[in-house]
């Protein structure tokens, strides 16, 4: 196979035509009426809504916002103007209350608190990763940044403790999510779509029984940057596209690379492509115009990442013949 860094470019027109029909072959085989999708403000999330527009027509899909108080502010703002140029009717829940009450953002807040005790309701927070493994090789271990009202930061390494601590916490929103979606897609006799797309699905960047917890995936085969041809394609707004990814569930503002991925998405979809289909890493490096360590370091970590989330792509184990 030959290998460069266009590799995933796709034929727009064909990719829609073959997603809408798997939606309605979907809606039809589960004796539904329509689908349901939680809308985000984000890339993925707005062109998963325009393709079940597209298969299903826009009565028979209903977007639902669900902000807490980390929540960015344009989130809802973009959610809200993508579901009316679509046309589609929407449902608002704040979660935050939910939050409040099963101990969502005391738990988080007290982890904090063990790192930098003076961390109170007017602070935010956020964790990250080391950044830009391409160049340079660092462990994949997490720091906790806050700032203040008056705009100080400080950072400061988590141990695996606290970190744990930290992410269960954030969890419960994603989980909680679900909740509501569930309910409502069973109340309307609708599929409940999802969004994730390839990169996170290979690399476990999504919820076990959070934003995992659907009845279909329409996107789960395309790489991130292929969400954004979608896009453009599909018409989305540009102010969606330009918006850079993110979890959306810490109150300082926090990148999916920041976080996660610790690569650009325009290096990192077609490394973790040629990691999957086993391409030669001196092949890589000339069509990327990168080292070998670099790709061999991109490789490890990718490894790494599969390898700890498998079980977030498998049905539990059973004694089961």
């Amino acid at each position: 196979m030959k290998f460069d860094k266009n590799i995933l470019q796709i034929e727009c027109a064909a990719e829609v035509e073959r997603i809408c029909a798997f939606i309605q072959k979907y809606i039809t085989e589960m004796r539904r009426d329509g689908a349901v999708i939680g809308m985000s403000g984000g890339v993925d999330s707005a062109v998963a809504s325009a393709l079940c527009v597209r298969a299903l027509g826009k009565d028979n899909v209903l977007g639902m916002l669900l902000p807490e108080k980390d929540s960015n502010t344009v989130s809802a703002k973009y959610a809200t103007a993508h579901a009316k140029k679509l046309g589609v009717r929407t449902m608002t829940v704040d979660i935050a209350p939910t939050l409040e009450a099963i101990g969502t953002y005391k738990k988080q807040d007290d982890a904090i608190r063990k790192i930098f005790p003076e961390y109170g309701p007017k602070y935010k927070s956020k964790i990250t990763l080391p950044a830009d493994l391409l160049a340079r090789d660092a462990f994949n271990f997490f720091s906790l940044t806050i700032e203040d009202d008056k705009g100080s930061v400080k950072s400061s390494r988590l141990d695996p403790r606290t970190m744990r601590a930290i992410v269960a916490a954030s969890n419960t929103k994603q989980r909680t999510r679900m909740i509501f979606l569930n309910y409502l897609a069973e109340k309307e006799n609708a599929i409940l779509c999802g969004t994730t797309n390839r990169t996170e699905d290979i690399q476990g960047f999504f919820v076990q029984h959070g934003d995992g917890g659907v009845d279909i995936e329409p996107i789960a085969h395309l790489y991130k940057m292929q969400v954004y041809q979608l896009a453009n394609y599909l018409g989305i707004t540009r102010e969606i596209i330009e918006r850079a990814p993110s979890p959306d569930t810490f109150s300082f503002v926090v990148t999916d690379e920041e976080f996660y991925f610790r690569i650009p998405y325009h290096k990192l979809d077609p490394l973790l492509y040629a990691w999957e289909h086993e391409i030669p890493e001196d092949d890589v490096a000339r069509a990327m115009e990168l080292t070998e360590e670099q790709v061999k370091r991109a490789f490890r970590d990718f490894t790494s990442k599969n390898n700890a989330t498998k079980h977030l792509r498998r049905l539990p184990p059973t004694l089961n013949p």
